[in-house]
């Protein structure tokens, strides 16, 4: 079976103060969704990937692609105002039942180990429809009213923190992102999406240098 990245890079990035996107802003000489890519590009069960990108910056990242020799990027996209809408410009491209995995751009320690175990498992659990890579929660978690009183503590044992990649069967996602759309609901991640729907989705414990670039804080662990 097929297997495809999307990796969403229309975003602002407004929170980072920088004068540019940060997908844009370069570590060590590349643009952070390069360093991304380039993890992706050397894995060889992948067959392809779908880049969505905003409108006036397609023809920047093309030139990207070039410089930094990324050679698997079937397509580029027009990027939505939100996301979901991003990911499911790059699901319309995508025809054939494949295993489909979502990266975010700015996350760029993605491993190997993820892009391979997740890919294996989905094949091999049939009653499975995706896998989602996260860390436990170590802090105690409260749940508190529109007041801000607590009403509970969840048991903390049960709290991860999701992270991507997100990997799902091709046929669940885009059955997932087609009714979200309907029902015109804007979830917070790709699982939440698949799960609203009644799919079965396992984490896969990944490790907490995962981490999505949001802030000027977050370069400390690139830098």
């Amino acid at each position: 079976m097929k297997y495809y990245f999307i990796v969403p890079i229309a975003g602002l990035g407004k929170r980072m103060g920088l004068n540019i996107p940060k997908q844009y802003y370069r570590i060590k000489e590349k643009p952070i969704f390069i360093s991304t890519l380039e993890v992706i590009e050397k894995n060889k069960l992948v067959d392809g990937i779908y880049i969505s990108v905003n409108k006036k910056d397609i023809k920047l990242v093309e030139n990207y692609l070039r410089e930094f020799k990324i050679t698997k990027v079937k397509k580029i996209v027009e990027g939505g105002s939100e996301r979901q809408y991003s990911i499911k410009n790059a699901l319309d491209h995508i025809e054939e039942e494949a295993i489909i995995a979502v990266q975010d751009g700015v996350r760029p320690n993605i491993r190997q180990e993820y892009i391979e175990s997740t890919y294996e498992i989905l094949k091999a659990e049939e009653n499975l429809d995706g896998l989602v890579v996260g860390i436990p929660l170590k802090d105690t978690v409260k749940v508190i009213d529109k007041y801000g009183f607590i009403v509970s503590t969840p048991e903390r044992k049960t709290l991860f923190s999701a992270h991507t990649p997100q990997v799902f069967r091709s046929t669940i996602l885009k059955e997932a992102y087609e009714k979200a759309e309907k029902d015109s609901f804007l979830g917070t991640d790709d699982s939440s999406l698949v799960e609203r729907i009644g799919g079965r989705v396992k984490v896969y414990e990944g490790h907490a240098d995962n981490v999505k670039i949001t802030t000027k804080e977050d370069l400390r662990y690139f830098e």
